[in-house]
């Protein structure tokens, strides 16, 4: 196995077997620690964290994004957006090679976008794209069933990689395509090695379109599921950066540390919510006043201040607060015990009722934590609450992707746009059984549908805004969801490194600026 004294699992990582990067070599190496472990490395069959970061090293991308929400060059030099908003036409660089010396052509683009809206998870994603021009090697004209103002940010790497055509495009299921594991992109880093469970090791595309990056010469990610070994790490240098931290001990932990720099900015198109899901054909939850009772006996300040030691954030809609489609006006559900109470006796069970609750395993702070905390706090409405953990994450998954279970604990992203990332989780077409993130409430209004369905295609911000208003209030009033707090997610990093992650889209974005301090 190559570089195996750089490949670290729990027990390697925890003896410090690594050293720290070479801070003021040339280049030189970053070494990025992870909880999150991919089944493969390609963003355009698959959703998560785990899969973006590496995959927005390995794929390049139309488009790129920066702190300000601008859409920048990247495989496309330019681009232009007609006035009925029905295409956009993708001008692409010259010149731009695979990692395997293949030339980048408008067919690779449109083949790329295609097989990302017919096999990615984010089905609104790329729905109203009807077809792709390719009039010459370096143009692609994206033509649109209707307007789709979330187009541009689509085409950001973490959502719209670039796949070689001539690699993908023979006939195997892409979605187990063997090039997922070992794959050939065009973006600042190739990739030398994939072990799974354990590190991805990445090195330096010379040939890059982009002169004079990247800066590093490799990177890698090691998988560690133990937070506790990735904490001491980091402080001990074996470890130079640490995103998507979450729990309040990291990170009140090393804030301390001298030689470690900690933000929270990174994840502003990430938009991570923490909520409490209930499966609303339950029998007992389809009464909308069971579910507005246990919203109101519910403490968001107390779960922020106490269980998560104040690094968290409430959050009380649907979309994240710092987005400007945000709606401050709406119910928020602050504790009420006594209106909690008249409500279920209203809806009948003044007596009680048993409930189960499930959580994401691996989460504790913000998952699990949560749900014990539930467990005592119902049973002062009558809910007799049981905590159902699950062994790993796949057995969560199916429960609640089989819609078999009654209320669960869960973390999801809003992904820039309300179309990208919210819609799926109320439109009624999204009831899809066996699909993690979809709407796994089964929560269906007809209204609700028209709003987001309207606000999909206008292209006025200002009405698009008003369309949002209408529909956070909806879901306020019908509570598919009880939504607890934005996912306090951090970056820890050495602070010696130069132009740290800090765009809209954080460590799912190329990381070509990066650079060790001289």
């Amino acid at each position: 196995m190559k570089h195996v004294t750089r490949l670290l699992g729990a027990a390697a990582i925890t003896a410090g077997s690594l050293g720290s990067a070479p801070a003021f070599a040339e280049g030189g190496t970053l070494v990025i620690g992870s909880t999150q472990v991919p089944r493969h490395l390609n963003g355009a069959v698959q959703s998560g964290i785990a899969t973006a970061v590496p995959s927005t090293q390995i794929f390049a991308s139309p488009l790129r994004y920066d702190e300000n929400w601008e859409p920048q060059p990247y495989l496309a030099e330019s681009w232009d957006v007609s006035d009925d908003g029905l295409s956009v036409t993708l001008n692409l660089v010259q010149d731009a090679t695979f990692h395997d010396g293949e030339p980048i052509t408008s067919e690779d683009v449109a083949f790329s976008i295609m097989t990302t809206k017919e096999n990615h998870p984010f089905q609104s994603m790329f729905a109203p794209v009807d077809t792709i021009e390719t009039p010459d090697e370096h143009t692609a004209i994206i033509r649109l069933s209707q307007p789709h103002p979330a187009l541009l940010l689509a085409l950001s790497p973490a959502l719209a990689p670039v796949l070689p055509k001539h690699i993908f495009d023979d006939g195997q299921d892409v979605k187990s395509h063997p090039a997922n594991s070992e794959p050939v992109g065009s973006g600042p880093f190739m990739l030398e090695e994939f072990t799974a469970g354990e590190a991805i090791i990445l090195k330096k595309n010379p040939d890059f379109f982009i002169d004079g990056r990247p800066k590093l010469d490799e990177i890698i990610i090691n998988m560690v599921k133990d937070p506790s070994s990735l904490l001491i790490s980091m402080e001990n240098g074996d470890v130079d950066m640490y995103p998507f931290m979450a729990g309040s001990q990291e990170i009140l932990r090393l804030e301390k540390a001298d030689h470690i720099e900690i933000t929270d900015e990174g994840y502003a198109a990430v938009g991570p919510i923490n909520w409490l899901a209930f499966n609303t054909k339950s029998e007992k939850l389809s009464d909308v006043r069971v579910r507005q009772a246990i919203a109101y006996a519910t403490d968001r300040e107390f779960i922020t201040n106490a269980l998560h030691r104040g690094v968290s954030t409430q959050q009380r809609g649907p979309i994240i607060e710092s987005s400007p489609f945000f709606d401050d006006t709406i119910e928020a559900y602050d504790v009420d015990l006594d209106k909690a109470n008249a409500l279920m006796a209203e809806a009948g069970f003044g007596d009680g009722m048993e409930l189960t609750i499930d959580f994401i395993p691996g989460t504790k702070e913000q998952q699990q934590s949560v749900a014990e905390y539930l467990k005592s706090q119902l049973k002062k409405i009558g809910i007799d609450l049981t905590v159902r953990s699950a062994p790993d994450f796949p057995t969560w998954a199916g429960r609640v992707s089989g819609h078999e279970f009654e209320l669960t604990m869960d973390a999801v992203f809003n992904w820039g746009d309300p179309v990208i990332g919210v819609h799926r989780t109320y439109l009624c077409s999204n009831i899809r059984e066996g699909v993690i993130w979809s709407n796994t409430q089964s929560y269906c209004n007809e209204e609700v549908d028209e709003i987001l369905n309207a606000a999909a295609i206008e292209q006025d911000p200002d009405k698009r805004k008003e369309l949002y208003s209408r529909f956070q209030h909806i879901i306020a009033q019908d509570v598919p969801i009880y939504f607890i707090n934005a996912t306090p997610y951090h970056t820890a990093y050495d602070n010696r490194l130069m132009n740290p992650p800090k765009g809209i889209w954080g460590t799912m974005h190329p990381l070509d600026r990066l650079e060790w301090s001289e």
